[in-house]
């Protein structure tokens, strides 16, 4: 990657009882997660690249200093949006008025993004003239997303969009923002300590902890790796990107091809033959065998190879990483199995695949 197709910040800033330490060079397009338990010093990240935060270092957006060890262009002098938790939508304005707000501060010859494509994007179209107090929460969201992107941003913040709503609300405004990084050329920066969220979102991700990136990289290769500092949680493992190539109406099952492999997984009555989705297989829903063995329940049966094989911080766990083809997964045993197998780098295995999850 080059200086113009990147984000380059550094950052350090102290306050009592915490400090931020940061050095990250981001892709500059499509969705990267800043993750991580609260009080990791993600969003403080974040007001730093806004320039809503004081800090010492440096950014540069897309060949673009924004920040340099003499100069830091004030807040409002950043071609950038934020999308807050709460929407700050104007109470008074209708959706309408709300979006043409940020639409219309911007001069014409600098508008990259229309006013009716950002509607459509978000499903907006027959809530303009509603005022906000009529609307959901995820509604609410929406809007505010849209109003943003009017702005024409080079870059857009969103701060933990989808921590205030509830469960039926996320599914709701999810495939919106999915949208939005499959259509757009703008780089977004996400924060969140949701799992589910950055599973589906994110392209690529940085771990943070006690003010400090611990790993960072491309979303599957990064939750992949053994010395991942998340993956003691019970929903460590991997994410898959394939294809729908068939469905058994008998059974109700779908067949996911992926670049090593397929895997049967329970009928979602959205999809469809040649539909690409993301699918989660958990460490702890894969159990190893050294031939394979088909009287059994588990039908997902995958040959693999042992990439490697670490102790993981629990006494008598073992963490093990294989390759099915070039895609790799991630195996919890216990230390005593691992040993009894003998399972070691370069050994073919089994996997015996229990449980997978479409993202969704």
């Amino acid at each position: 990657m080059t200086a113009t197709d990147t984000i380059r910040a550094r950052f350090q800033c102290t306050f009592p009882g915490f400090s931020l330490d940061v050095d990250l060079t981001l892709p500059g397009t499509g969705i990267t997660a800043l993750f991580g338990h609260s009080g990791c010093g993600k969003t403080t990240l974040l007001r730093c690249m806004a320039g809503l935060q004081g800090a010492r270092g440096t950014m540069t957006v897309l060949g673009e200093p924004w920040q340099t060890d003499e100069i830091a262009r004030p807040v409002h002098k950043r071609p950038l949006a934020y999308v807050f938790q709460d929407t700050h939508l104007f109470p008074h304005l209708n959706v309408r008025k709300n979006l043409e707000f940020g639409y219309w501060r911007i001069p014409a010859r600098e508008r990259q993004i229309g006013f009716d494509d950002a509607v459509r994007w978000l499903g907006l179209e027959s809530h303009l003239s509603r005022m906000p107090a009529g609307l959901s929460g995820g509604e609410r969201q929406r809007v505010a997303i849209a109003r943003a992107l009017l702005t024409s941003p080079r870059l857009l913040l969103m701060d933990e969009p989808l921590s205030a709503l509830d469960r039926a609300s996320k599914q709701d405004i999810l495939p919106y923002l999915e949208r939005l990084r499959d259509t757009l050329a703008i780089p977004i920066v996400y924060v969140s300590h949701s799992t589910a969220e950055v599973a589906r979102l994110a392209d690529h991700i940085v771990m943070m902890k006690g003010g400090r990136v611990v790993a960072q990289g491309p979303l599957r290769e990064t939750l992949a790796g053994t010395e991942n500092p998340f993956r003691l949680e019970g929903n460590a493992g991997v994410l898959l990107e394939g294809h729908i190539i068939d469905l058994d109406e008998q059974w109700h099952l779908a067949l996911f091809r992926f670049d090593g492999g397929q895997l049967w997984l329970r009928r979602d009555n959205r999809l469809k033959p040649g539909d690409r989705v993301r699918v989660q297989v958990l460490a702890r829903d894969i159990s190893l065998a050294l031939t394979e063995n088909s009287d059994q329940s588990i039908q997902n049966l995958v040959p693999a190879t042992i990439n490697r094989v670490d102790p993981d911080v629990a006494p008598g766990i073992s963490l093990v990483r294989l390759l099915a083809g070039p895609t790799p997964f991630l195996s919890r045993l216990t230390t005593r199995s691992v040993a009894q197998l003998g399972l070691e780098p370069g050994r073919q295995v089994w996997m015996q695949i229990k449980s997978v999850a479409l993202v969704d």
